[in-house]
């Protein structure tokens, strides 16, 4: 299966994504390529949807976005159209930076980031909690980050072809 990622594809991956911004020539390099092999091989990898895109991590305190909450959210039902209208809900909310559908006594887990606190309040008050399909929401507002990365774990040197 042409499908299937070997060490070098790995390798690559490990690179864009600790550094989006390298060139396929400085990528080609540091994996010991020539460049068009490498290019091909990156524009493959977009070709299969694994690089999805390519982004800058910005710093959310020197933007001001100095709260995280993590929202536990119950549904008050699971019918046809409850689930797909709360995540088409969610989609539509910049502050909510990730939603999961979860296991357990809660339907979904948000992340969601604002300038403060009362700034989620209101996310809270006038959006939120008027949901039509939401019957619960329990929110917990992280005092400190302990670890942040996007970085998946390739490790590439163990990988065979």
């Amino acid at each position: 299966m042409r499908d299937k990622l070997d060490k070098m594809d790995r390798h690559i991956l490990y690179l864009l994504q600790r550094d989006a911004g390298l060139s396929a020539a400085e990528i080609a390099d540091k994996v010991g390529l020539t460049q068009p092999p490498c290019w091909r091989r990156i524009k493959r990898l977009e070709d299969l949807g694994i690089i999805q895109k390519r982004v800058a991590l910005l710093d959310q305190r020197k933007l001001g976005l100095n709260v995280t909450v993590f929202a536990r959210v119950k549904l008050s039902a699971h019918g046809k159209r409850s689930l797909p209208e709360f995540e088409e809900q969610i989609r539509e909310l910049p502050e909510v930076l990730e939603c999961h559908t979860v296991m357990g006594d809660y339907d979904f887990l948000l992340k969601i980031v604002t300038r403060d606190i009362d700034t989620y309040e209101t996310l809270f008050r006038q959006k939120l909690s008027q949901m039509p399909t939401v019957q619960e929401i329990h929110s917990n507002a992280a005092l400190s980050r302990i670890k942040l990365t996007t970085e998946l774990p390739l490790d590439f040197n163990q990988m065979t072809t």
